[in-house]
């Protein structure tokens, strides 16, 4: 099916995902404190995949106001509704909102949830 060359590049994707998805399991329970008290939690755990969760993880990184008041966060915990139609279980919430989310891979995850704190918290410490 592959040449050599191609099964190599292959096989190095497939170990960059799987590092990617064992540092997002790494972070299970882990809360960073970040600047003016902002602060993130992180829950990942390995679950069987199903149509629900084809990627075998089930996750919920939060970014919180120094209150506790969730302000960003991802997670696969509930069925997103558009309408009265499930659209999946990836999402993310922005607030009071709710925003179908779609899954790539670990890697993506962890650098779209960083970047929305980041982008946050670019934004309100400059006011």
């Amino acid at each position: 099916m592959f040449d050599k060359e191609h099964e190599k590049n292959y096989h190095q994707v497939i170990i960059i995902k799987e590092k990617a998805v064992r540092t997002l399991l790494d972070l299970d329970g882990e809360i960073i404190v970040l600047e003016a008290d902002y602060w993130v939690k992180f829950s990942a755990q390995a679950v069987p995949a199903n149509a629900h969760r084809p990627h075998g993880v089930n996750y919920a990184l939060t970014f919180h106001a120094p209150d506790g008041a969730r302000l960003i966060g991802y997670d696969n915990a509930h069925p997103v509704k558009l309408g009265r139609k499930k659209i999946g279980y990836d999402h993310r919430h922005r607030g009071a909102r709710t925003y179908a989310y779609q899954w790539v891979d670990a890697e993506q995850l962890l650098i779209d949830f960083w970047a929305d704190v980041e982008a946050f918290l670019n934004k309100e410490l400059k006011q």
